[in-house]
């Protein structure tokens, strides 16, 4: 667990499935989705489905949740593009709207780095959106990750080419920020 006071990252427990499920699953036209990868499909699932999952989240390593004032409001992920190479790339999500815009995602974020740094024989951590969404592309530049990539025109959502946004930042960055 890792906590900067408001603001709390943790694996998931079985008591955070029936919340998740509701951010998550419950919608079928989420708030969140118009920002998270809105050109791939979005599907409800019913509760009793996502909660057959429990051992993909309960206690993972690669997806914990964000609490704020002790309620989840998101996810922190990583994978693996090459495990071999320690190419780890993350991903975040505040999927509850009354948190956005006030700085969670970034202490969230910070938190996760923070994390994967520390756990994980990591040279790089990558993070890959798209060009739509500009307030996550100013977080990671926020957070000290450079533009490694631009794919133009590969996204298609609302009838407009949206770019993929390929961010990163090295372990030495990292560790040089204040």
């Amino acid at each position: 667990m890792y906590t900067d006071g408001e603001i709390t990252i943790r694996p998931v427990r079985d008591e955070d499935m029936e919340r998740l499920w509701e951010l998550l699953y419950r919608e079928e036209n989420p708030e969140w989705k118009k920002w998270d990868a809105p050109y791939f499909t979005h599907r409800t699932m019913p509760l009793d489905r996502f909660l057959e999952k429990r051992d993909e989240w309960v206690n993972s390593d690669d997806g914990w949740v964000i609490e704020a004032n002790g309620i989840v409001i998101g996810t922190v992920t990583y994978y693996y593009e090459d495990e071999m190479k320690n190419w780890l790339e993350m991903g975040i999500g505040i999927y509850d709207p009354e948190w956005w815009g006030g700085g969670s995602g970034s202490k969230a974020l910070r938190l996760w780095m923070d994390h994967l740094f520390s756990t994980l024989p990591l040279v790089r951590v990558g993070l890959t959106t798209w060009s739509g969404n500009e307030r996550m592309v100013r977080v990671a530049e926020k957070l000290g990750m450079k533009m490694e990539a631009r794919i133009r025109n590969v996204r298609f959502y609302n009838n407009h080419y949206y770019d993929s946004i390929r961010m990163g930042i090295l372990r030495e960055e990292w560790e040089q920020l204040p």
